[in-house]
């Protein structure tokens, strides 16, 4: 197998892919047995007027004997390889038969991912989930944007898939793991998209997801697993030894000697129970701000000109940071959702909490993206939890400017630079359901944060023109971009400090940010368990 890097494609290119690999190692198209794409992502940076390209890496598949010979006339090229057509078989780990069932609690990506491990080994996990399954979750969601009550239990945080289930679905991550990979195929065995392979930017989309996430958990039901709905974990027993029993929805004692706590970000009442018995828990920082929209074709004509619009270009993003030169204090965009919409997020009674949500086609019209600040253990006093009372005390005050009905507070960029508001004159028709209140959003932000967002959108502006727009809509508050606190385990077993038997993971653990990370976190605490577990022949 040949892999060629970095091969520049404009992205008008009409060739097969098979032709254009022949071209690049100078062979003609008829001798190229088969080519995969590796990786595609988009160039738009258009330096000195370049067109926009399609950067690929791909596998080729040659005669042995004419590989070599490619290699050889090749070998200067810094961009042409030969690699193994097969990749390094991990040592293959034999089923566990415990005498205890391990439980899952929560089944977002991470107890996803630890339950489909754990098993794909034999332990046959017991999932414990908080929320409903994926079609009733949905249901309820839809029923609060409608205006109806809020399901404390059932709503964009709690529920099968977790958080991620209603966002873009990206799978876009800062981490490098050898178990992503595994994550990946293990979506589109699911249904997800074979793209998300390959893409530079993948998603998976909300709609789509709600079919991965089903099929995963018929997978793990398949394979000997449990998966209980509305089954929340609400105490913990433990003893000398460590982690003796869960306790579900008060009542009901389940023994186990080994739990792995999925629970997400916005699990506060879990925290502090967990808290009270004593596991080891710190304040960590985090972010907070609003949520920002835009026209989408205006994301578009921004980064790719003349070109935006054309069908074989994706809908276009942006990934904005801002560093305050008098305090230090960063601002950046995230969870960038093309072609999506604003969604209330709350899981609480009386507060109000935005977050972004796409389809897989990504063709509401409408960008947004949040625009956060840094928030650290400084801001908000060291207690562990301090910053978690932070983000409710910010979510209620939301609540009351929005009239107390679930509608969020939004005020226009100029309104805001100005330090006015009540101005309707919207750029784009806010798209956040219960619905919208012209407020002024320094009413249910600190200072900290409205100044130096003050100070990152005019700095936008210069980076992407017309960002700022003064009919650009805000929409508060974004309180939930990641967990507030970390709950402190061993970095090589994954074991929750003094508490043997807890396996603390993904987002809610402090230990990821966004569905890939979570899900690869997962997978490795079900698997440096099971490690552990053989070499202790604990079976």
């Amino acid at each position: 197998m040949i892999r060629i890097r970095n091969l520049v494609v404009p992205f008008t290119e009409t060739a097969s892919l098979e032709d254009l690999a022949a071209k690049r190692l100078r062979l003609p198209p008829q001798q190229i047995a088969g080519v995969v794409i590796v990786r595609k992502a988009v160039d738009a940076r258009r330096y000195h007027g370049a067109p926009i390209n399609f950067v690929y890496m791909l596998d080729v598949k040659l005669d042995k004997k004419l590989e070599k010979k490619v290699l050889q006339k090749l070998r200067r090229d810094r961009n042409v390889e030969g690699i193994s057509g097969e990749a390094p078989k991990a040592v293959p780990l034999p089923n566990l038969h415990l005498e205890k069932r391990p439980v899952v609690v929560g089944f977002g990506p991470a107890g996803m991912f630890a339950a489909l491990t754990l098993a794909r080994h034999g332990c046959e996990p017991i999932v414990l989930e908080r929320g409903h399954d994926v079609d009733t979750r949905h249901e309820d969601i839809q029923k609060f944007w409608r205006g109806g009550a809020l399901n404390v239990q059932s709503n964009v945080q709690f529920g099968e898939g977790g958080a991620g289930t209603f966002s873009d679905g990206k799978l876009t991550t800062r981490i490098n793991d050898v178990h992503m990979k595994d994550v990946i195929e293990a979506f589109v065995a699911a249904g997800a998209p074979e793209e998300i392979r390959y893409l530079h930017k993948p998603h998976i989309g909300t709609d789509i997801l709600r079919t991965v996430v089903r099929n995963i958990r018929k997978e793990i039901i398949r394979l000997g697993g449990t998966v209980r709905f509305g089954a929340q974990v609400t105490d913990v027993e433990l003893g000398a030894e460590g982690l003796e029993a869960v306790i579900i929805n008060d009542g009901e004692r389940l023994e186990t000697d080994v739990s792995f706590f999925g629970i997400g970000h916005s699990a506060r009442d879990t925290y502090h129970m967990l808290l009270e018995r004593g596991v080891a828990m710190e304040a960590k920082p985090f972010a907070m701000g609003v949520r920002i929209e835009h026209p989408q074709e205006f994301i578009d004509r921004a980064q790719y000109g003349e070109d935006a619009g054309n069908p074989r270009l994706p809908v276009a993003d942006y990934a904005l940071t801002y560093k305050d030169p008098a305090t230090g204090r960063g601002a950046y965009s995230f969870c960038m959702c093309p072609g999506g919409f604003v969604v209330a997020a709350a899981s609480e009674k009386d507060r109000v909490v935005t977050n972004g949500m796409s389809n897989y086609k990504r063709d509401s019209g409408i960008a947004n993206s949040a625009l956060l600040v840094q928030v650290a253990p400084a801001d908000f006093g060291q207690e562990v939890l301090s910053g978690m009372h932070l983000q409710q005390k910010l979510e209620s005050l939301a609540f009351d400017l929005g009239g107390r009905n679930y509608f969020a507070p939004v005020q226009t960029v100029g309104d805001f630079l100005k330090g006015t508001s009540g101005s309707q004159d919207f750029l784009t028709k806010p798209t956040y359901a219960p619905g919208v209140t012209p407020a002024d959003l320094h009413r249910c932000l600190p200072d900290f944060i409205t100044k130096t967002l003050a100070g990152a959108l005019p700095y936008f502006d210069r980076k992407i023109s017309g960002f700022a727009d003064a009919g650009a809509v805000m929409t508060g508050v974004e309180t939930r971009s990641s967990a507030p606190c970390r709950i402190r385990r061993d970095r090589a077993t994954f074991v929750a400090e003094a508490t043997p038997g807890l396996y603390p993971m993904g987002e809610g653990a402090g230990y990821a940010g966004g569905i890939m990370s979570a899900a690869v976190d997962g997978m490795k605490a079900a698997l440096a368990f099971l490690a552990e577990n053989v070499h202790t022949n604990k079976m």
